[in-house]
C-alpha cells in the first residue's frame, strides 16, 4: 500500500463560522485571522493505492461553481486535484473508488463536473464507484433548512443517475473495523449525519482521516465545535470519544482543512487530549 496527499485546493472561511461560541482571542492562537476574519484552510485528500485500486479519499470544492460563489471562499494557492494527481503519475481516469466522507460541498464538490458540451453534469472519475452511506445519502439528498446551501444536487445526484454510486455496509452504531474498501469507518454524526471517518492501516500507523470530525489542531480542545455543526453536544461526546482513543492508540491524525498541519498526534495532558507532535506529509509517507 502506497499513501499520497492530493491537495484539492486552499481556500479561507470565517473564523468565528469555524469555531463556534469560542471567543476570537483564543481560537486566533492557532488559526490567526485576517483583516476579514477569514482564516485559512485546505482540502487535502487522500489517495490510496492497494493493489489494483486507487482510492481517493474526498475531492475538494470542484471548479464547476460560479465566480460568484467562489468569491464568498477567497480562492488561494496553485493546487488542484489534476496537478496534484499528475505530480505522482495518475490521472482521473485511473481512480478506481472515490470515498465520500460527507456530501457537503467543500468534501465532494470535486467529484462531478460539466460534460463536454456545458449543458449539465457528470462524474469527474468515469472509471470510478463513488461510495456514501445510505443514511448519510438520505440526509443529503431531502436537506434540512440549516445544511441546504452546503448540499448542492449538482455535486450529488449525477453520481447516482450515472450508476456508479454504491453504500458501505454499516455493522454496529459507531465503528466497524472493516468495509468494502479495505479500512475501518468510525461514524459520526455531530457535524452531519452518518458522517465517516477512515482508519488507514499502513505500515505500522494507523492513520486517521480527520474530515470534519477534527478540522484542523486548533480544534483539538472539546468544546471548541464548529458553528456548522447540525449537533454540537454530540459533537463534544464523539470528540472526547475519539481523542481519548487516539491518544490511548497513538493514531497518526491527517487534518484535511488544516493549511499548515497536515499530521499530528496526541497526548493525555491534565487539561485534556491535546498536540503531541505534528509531522510533515514526507514525514510519515
Amino acid at each position: 500500500m502506497k499513501i499520497y496527499p492530493i491537495e484539492a485546493g486552499h481556500f479561507k472561511l470565517d473564523g468565528g463560522a469555524m469555531f463556534g461560541v469560542v471567543p476570537k482571542t483564543l481560537w486566533t492562537r492557532t488559526n490567526p485571522a485576517d483583516a476579514h476574519n477569514m482564516i485559512d484552510i485546505a482540502a487535502r485528500c487522500m489517495l490510496i493505492e492497494d493493489g489494483n485500486r486507487l482510492i481517493l479519499i474526498d475531492t475538494g470544492m470542484g471548479d464547476k461553481q460560479s465566480d460568484k460563489f467562489y468569491s464568498y471562499y477567497h480562492l488561494w494557492g496553485d493546487y488542484s486535484i489534476d496537478s496534484s494527481l499528475a505530480f505522482y503519475g495518475f490521472h482521473r481516469d485511473d481512480i478506481t473508488d472515490v470515498f465520500m466522507t460527507h456530501l457537503h460541498f467543500d468534501h465532494c464538490g470535486g467529484s462531478v463536473q460539466w460534460n463536454k458540451d456545458r449543458t449539465g453534469y457528470e462524474p469527474a472519475f468515469k472509471n470510478a464507484t463513488f461510495w456514501s452511506n445510505e443514511d448519510h445519502w438520505k440526509w443529503a439528498t431531502q436537506p434540512n433548512r440549516r445544511e441546504r446551501a452546503s448540499f448542492l444536487k449538482e455535486n450529488i445526484l449525477p453520481m447516482q443517475e450515472s450508476g456508479q454510486l454504491r453504500y458501505v455496509s454499516r455493522e454496529g452504531n459507531v465503528f466497524q473495523e472493516t468495509s468494502e474498501l479495505g479500512f475501518g469507518i468510525f461514524f459520526a454524526d455531530g457535524h452531519t449525519d452518518k458522517q465517516m471517518i477512515p482508519h488507514i492501516t499502513y505500515q505500522d500507523k494507523t492513520i486517521v482521516f480527520m474530515a470534519d470530525l477534527l478540522p484542523t489542531a486548533g480544534h483539538l480542545p472539546l468544546p471548541f465545535v464548529m458553528g456548522y455543526d447540525t449537533r454540537p453536544l454530540l459533537t463534544l461526546d464523539e470528540k472526547e470519544l475519539f481523542l481519548n482513543t487516539a491518544a490511548d492508540k497513538g493514531y497518526y491524525l491527517w487534518l484535511e482543512h488544516d493549511a499548515h498541519n497536515p499530521i499530528i498526534t496526541v497526548q493525555h495532558t491534565e487539561k485534556g487530549v491535546r498536540l503531541k507532535d505534528t509531522f510533515t506529509l514526507q514525514e510519515i509517507l
